[in-house]
Parts: structure tokens; C-alpha cells; sequence
């Protein structure tokens, strides 16, 4: 494959979109995160909404879906592969940013990826989901949790690989001592 692909998986709140929408414009190369939404609804033929609230979901519990994976094809499984496809398909056609989705997984074997992984530290991931996503004060540090664990448990599930790991990732980034810019600015001379 041709095509150079930058993969950025990221803690929640670490900045990691911002970071590689960012990269993608001064690249001048197409940027894919909830437009990956959309192209996998119309694929699978769920709805955009439903896509959305599936992603790294395993309603129920690891246990729960590990029974319900064992009697059927469940929807999780199918979106997975039709995410699979979706980015497979975006990889042969064009350079381009992919944020999250185990793009790094899943393009492991087949392009010429830089794989990233965006992180900082709690006080600067919760000051940051309060300002630019609107969380309240009051519990961000829980809703940090909650999003990196269902990260975390889905990409272990379908990658078999520790989600966060630094031997998984070409690079690891830390936003809260780098700077959003910063991070932006290192990637893109990787690039």
C-alpha cells in the first residue's frame, strides 16, 4: 500500500482528536473520526446513532458479551468487521489521519503507518473535558475512567493487545507536558 497513514489512539480528553485533526490540515490530508461513524452505518446498514452508542461498548460486561459471542454473530462482531473494511478501504485509497477504531491494529499488517498514542495525566484531561466537551466539574475524573476503560477493554478484546502499551505504538505522546501544538508539531515532522 502507497498510501502513509497516521493512527492515533488516545486516553479521553488527552486531546488526541484536536491533535490529529490539526496534523491532518497542515498535512493537508483527510482526517477520519466520527465521519468513520457515518461510513460504517451506511455500510452495515445501522443507523449513525446506533453505530455511535455501540462503539466500545460491550453492554453487560466482558463476561455477558464472551456469552453472547458464544451462541451467535452478535452486533458488536459485525460492526467490527465492517469497521475493518471501512478502514481498509480509506487506508487503499488515500493518505489520511485515523483517530481511534484500533486503526493501528487493524492497519498493522497492511500500510505504511505511524502509530500514536496520545496521553496525560488526570488534573489536565479533566480540566480539558470540563472546557471543550462541557462536562460538569463535579465528576469528571469518573467519566475519565469509565471512557478509558471501555477503550481499553474493547481494543483488548478485538486486538488481543494492551491498549495504552508503549511497545504497541511507534510513539507515545504526553499532551499535558507537550502541548496540543507540540504534539502536532513532532508528529508532523514524523510524518
Amino acid at each position: 500500500m502507497k498510501n502513509r497513514i497516521i493512527t492515533i489512539s488516545r486516553e479521553f480528553g488527552s486531546g488526541g482528536r484536536t491533535i490529529g485533526k490539526k496534523v491532518a490540515t497542515e498535512l493537508n490530508i483527510p482526517c477520519y473520526d466520527s465521519e468513520l461513524i457515518d461510513k460504517i452505518a451506511k455500510e452495515s446498514g445501522f443507523t449513525a446513532e446506533y453505530v455511535q452508542e455501540n462503539e466500545e461498548n460491550n453492554a453487560g460486561g466482558y463476561l455477558s458479551f464472551l456469552c453472547n459471542r458464544a451462541f451467535s454473530l452478535n452486533n458488536e462482531d459485525y460492526l467490527w468487521k465492517v469497521q475493518c473494511r471501512v478502514i481498509w478501504e480509506i487506508a487503499e485509497k488515500e493518505s489520511c489521519v485515523i483517530v481511534g477504531r484500533c486503526a493501528d491494529y487493524i492497519l498493522r499488517d497492511i500500510a505504511d503507518c505511524l502509530r500514536v498514542f496520545i496521553y496525560a495525566d488526570e488534573v489536565f484531561r479533566a480540566k480539558r473535558i470540563v472546557k471543550i466537551y462541557g462536562e460538569r466539574a463535579e465528576s469528571p475524573a469518573q467519566r475519565i475512567k469509565d471512557k478509558d476503560k471501555r477503550r481499553a477493554a474493547y481494543h483488548r478484546f478485538y486486538t488481543d493487545m494492551k491498549w495504552g502499551y508503549a511497545q504497541n505504538y511507534d510513539i507515545n505522546l504526553n499532551s499535558g507536558t507537550l502541548g496540543i501544538e507540540k504534539c502536532v508539531k513532532i508528529i508532523k515532522e514524523l510524518y
